[in-house]
């Protein structure tokens, strides 16, 4: 690690080891923060509240529930389908409490997604919003789940509120379809019978599996990587011991925008604000800028994540500039490459820094993250968490010399063991002594920080060029008339690929030609797109990384 020029540029006061096992798993940790912050509140949702004893009292009833269903053991895997709600986070703590292991599902999915996830997991057990029931009802024959929890949306809302909450989302609104699943237990009913039983505390070690994280099938089919107890609390450690300077146990609030079953948001909003006694308020919807403004007026928060796409799109909101930023410490981007006008325009709009750090789901997530202090590069992923380690290689599996573009490689306790069933694919990311292969292209600076340079996969060759979309990117991104661009290859007889940009316009009057002509002023010529499209929405992931796969599965289907 010594070898490293990152390893001289390591912030003051920041450890450069964390203990991966000060938890000998998650359900120390949680019992360790309700016995600390127990009357402290814990989440915070459509204007109602739950102190850590509430999740504590709750989560144990529904563990308890699930304990006692025949068929499920200890190590079953238990999907968890449902938006940012009070019951998402209960119901996350009861499958860990119960020692199964949570399978986070995009509650978006189609039939298709959600009975390949189910399937491939070997789900046991679900925990649904009936919103999406329906759904469920089409694939539940084909899968191997015997146990149904249905949640309506205002189940932890009270009796009289979620009543009505739940009589207009379904007769007013017609949000829930109608759907036929007779064996269905409904959430509220759960929690009364384990209520009425014992709970027992099951024995889980650091290596157990916690989660079944599914990757977002950047490439093929959706994978399962297997995070252990140790993945999760060694991630939640190095973020705490990289940020820990900077917090308050009791005093933090925490906009939790990105929904918890994504693994970034668990892992910061869900996971370390729970070690420190912080209230995490939750976002159902954060695609209704207008309703997420006004969420954002009322709190005085301290903290916030998101992607790219959440905080240019809140930047871009007229009622942006009247919310109180007095109290924000620091937004935290990952998920997709942060671009420098977003990153320069929310400091320049809160007082705020906006730090970018470099994750994947692989890694519990976090790899690398940018400084708090004045260090902090825009542009750059920052440097290692602490007990991290990353080289960068070539094609050869050959460490590159500094300043040279490698494939990142990454070494530490939040990596995962594998992939869930999937020797093969394990394999083809694990070098033998036990690096993963990131597929992610980058470069270390003099300094010792380091940059993405692009997806390996994303890579787009131009005449034997290589071209990195993101680059393209922050270049159109630096024009003012532009609100969002996605950059692809797409294949071309003459040069292999050439280089097409997807933009949606902020100004109407924005024309190819003044694309083009930017572009040549700040781009060397193979580089700048020879193809231009305008569009009123880009594809996007559940969390909003604009997928580029999907526009270029688009292009290859013109031409087939």
């Amino acid at each position: 690690m010594a070898d490293y020029a990152w390893f001289q540029s390591y912030p003051k006061g920041i450890p450069h080891t964390i203990d991966p096992d000060v938890y000998p798993s998650l359900i120390e940790l949680f019992e360790e923060s309700v016995q600390k912050f127990g009357d402290l509140t814990a989440y915070t949702n459509l204007g109602v509240s739950l102190t850590y004893n509430d999740v504590d009292r709750l989560s144990k009833n529904l563990a308890t529930y699930l304990q006692a269903q025949p068929g499920l053991e200890k190590g079953d895997r238990v999907a968890i389908h449902m938006p940012n709600l009070l019951q998402q986070p209960i119901a996350f703590f009861a499958v860990i409490r119960a020692g199964m292991v949570v399978v986070n599902t995009n509650p978006l999915y189609t039939p298709r997604e959600m009975e390949h996830q189910f399937t491939d997991a070997g789900a046991k057990a679900i925990i649904i919003l009936t919103n999406f029931a329906y759904n469920l009802e089409k694939v539940l024959p084909n899968t191997q789940i015997n146990t149904v929890i249905t949640s309506q949306l205002g189940d932890m809302l009270g009796a009289v509120k979620g009543s009505i909450v739940n009589f207009v989302v379904k007769n007013v609104k017609k949000m829930v379809p109608s759907y036929n699943l007779p064996t269905a237990v409904p959430f509220k009913k759960a929690l009364k019978i384990g209520s009425q039983s014992t709970y027992t505390r099951p024995d889980v070690k650091g290596d157990d599996i916690a989660l079944l994280q599914y990757t977002g099938g950047t490439t093929g089919v959706a994978k399962g990587a297997i995070l252990t107890h140790r993945n999760m609390v060694a991630n939640m450690e190095q973020n705490y011991a990289w940020l820990g300077n900077n917090l308050k146990e009791r005093e933090e609030v925490m906009i939790t925008a990105l929904p918890l079953y994504h693994i970034f948001a668990l892992t910061i909003n869900g996971l370390m604000m729970f070690k420190i006694g912080g209230k995490s308020i939750l976002i159902t919807n954060p695609r209704d800028m207008p309703a997420f403004i006004k969420e954002l007026k009322k709190s005085d928060f301290t903290l916030i994540t998101g992607v790219n796409t959440l905080f240019n799109g809140l930047l871009n909101q007229p009622e942006f500039k009247n919310i109180n930023f007095s109290k924000l410490k620091l937004a935290a981007g990952g998920g997709m490459a942060m671009q420098d006008a977003v990153s320069k325009s929310w400091t320049k709009a809160t007082g705020s820094i906006l730090i970018e750090g470099y994750g994947l789901t692989e890694c519990s997530p976090v790899v690398t993250n940018n400084p708090l202090d004045n260090t902090n590069k825009i542009g750059s992923i920052g440097l290692p968490m602490p007990s991290t380690e990353i080289k960068l290689i070539d094609d050869d599996k050959k460490t590159v010399a500094q300043g040279e573009v490698g494939e990142l490689c990454v070494r530490g306790p939040q990596v995962m063991k594998g992939y869930w069933q999937r020797q093969d694919e394990t394999d083809n990311v694990f070098m033998d002594d036990g690096w993963l292969l990131t597929g992610d292209m980058a470069i270390m600076e003099a300094d010792g920080f380091f940059k993405i340079v692009d997806r390996k996969k994303e890579m787009i060759n131009v005449s034997g060029f290589n071209v990195y979309p993101n680059e393209i990117e922050n270049v159109i991104a630096m024009m003012e008339e532009v609100d969002e661009v996605a950059v692809v290859g797409i294949p071309n007889d003459k040069s292999t690929e050439v280089v097409k940009a997807y933009i949606i316009k902020k100004d109407d009057s924005l024309t190819v030609e003044q694309i083009k002509d930017f572009c040549k002023e700040n781009l060397t010529g193979y580089k700048v797109p020879r193809q231009i499209e305008f569009r009123d929405e880009l594809p996007k992931s559940n969390v909003g990384k604009i997928l580029r796969r999907v526009l270029k599965e688009e292009e290859l289907a013109k031409k087939a």
